[in-house]
């Protein structure tokens, strides 16, 4: 039987010691709990994969569905690549306080090291409050003997880059990057499918038992990318009704889709399946008589059988669409 619905999963929520209320809040996420910091929204993490949240696939999680449609469903390329692995994770982050300066290995370490594939990610502001910031990357090259010193004496933003942030702003964070999300930055986070992290510096703070979590100083050591650019931020052209393209790797592509309009939609020419984030508005996806609404903060996956399809949408809304070439 062929796959016939446009896929929408339950949100994984997660608690974290600096979340807030601005996915409660902002983006419509449904949790008691106060401090919630990410919304997964598509995970093949072990033991936090994904499950359809209705149609007639509902209650299925995304490794059944790999296993029982395969290449219909993520595209045959991408099948005979990963397997029964789904290759990327989407998140929302609300960063009520900043996060860990951290950076993530590579591939080859990643594997060495915890079997894993490396984490290369992207970041796309969706609201920040006044002032609020990110770090990316070092304001010069340093050394590894420079950056321990300033590690050790706690001056470690003395030689790291930081902006001040908006709605829209776009940055890469290739593996080895140092980088932080600044207290009142609420994002959408695009990434390899991975939970590598090694934090190398989390404000001397302490969680409510009084324990501060763990760095990992010596492992972060040889995959930290000393090198430094004149900027971190990504440029990229926004037009109605047309996909723009923002970042593209070998990992993934996004492209940033504006509609006011019936956008017609054709993926002929990919053999993936592609992935709406909205980050503005909402707007109705329509197939084959199948039609699916996604609201703002919400998270749609469209198989790669489905090559042409419809959106449409009442006022401007954008999207950001996700898949691998």
């Amino acid at each position: 039987m062929k796959i016939n619905q446009f896929l929408k999963f339950d949100p994984i929520l997660k608690e974290k010691l600096w979340g807030g209320e601005k996915l409660m809040k902002v983006l419509s996420k449904r949790s008691d709990k106060k401090d919630i910091g990410e919304s997964w929204e598509i995970s093949d993490v072990k033991n936090d994969t994904s499950v359809v949240a209705s149609g007639n696939l509902k209650g299925i999680d995304l490794k059944q569905l790999i296993a029982d449609y395969k290449g219909e469903l993520v595209g045959e390329k991408i099948y005979q690549a990963f397997g029964e692995k789904f290759p990327l994770l989407i998140k929302f982050i609300d960063a009520k306080e900043a996060l860990s300066i951290q950076l993530h290995p590579n591939d080859a370490l990643a594997k060495e090291r915890h079997n894993s594939f490396g984490k290369t990610e992207m970041w796309y502001v969706m609201q920040s409050d006044e002032k609020a910031n990110l770090i990316v990357g070092f304001k010069k090259e340093v050394s590894s003997k420079e950056y321990l010193q300033h590690l050790e004496n706690k001056t470690l933003l003395e030689i790291l880059n930081v902006d001040k942030v908006a709605e829209g702003d776009v940055y890469f964070i290739p593996t080895g990057r140092v980088h932080a999300i600044g207290a009142g930055v609420l994002l959408a986070e695009i990434q390899q499918t991975s939970d590598i992290t090694y934090r190398i510096y989390d404000w001397d703070r302490i969680d409510s038992q009084g324990k501060s979590r763990d760095l990992h100083t010596e492992e972060a050591l040889n995959a930290i990318d000393y090198t430094a650019q004149n900027s971190y931020k990504t440029t990229y052209q926004k037009e109605k009704n047309t996909a723009s393209e923002i970042i593209s790797c070998p990992y993934f592509t996004t492209n940033i889709l504006s509609v006011n309009e019936e956008f017609s939609v054709n993926h002929s020419d990919k053999d993936s399946f592609v992935i709406y984030m909205c980050v503005k508005g909402a707007a109705i996806f329509h197939h084959n008589g199948n039609n699916e609404v996604l609201n703002f903060g919400e998270t749609l996956l469209v198989p790669a059988c489905f090559k042409e399809f419809s959106i449409t949408s009442d006022e401007t809304s954008e999207l950001l669409e996700i898949y691998i070439k």
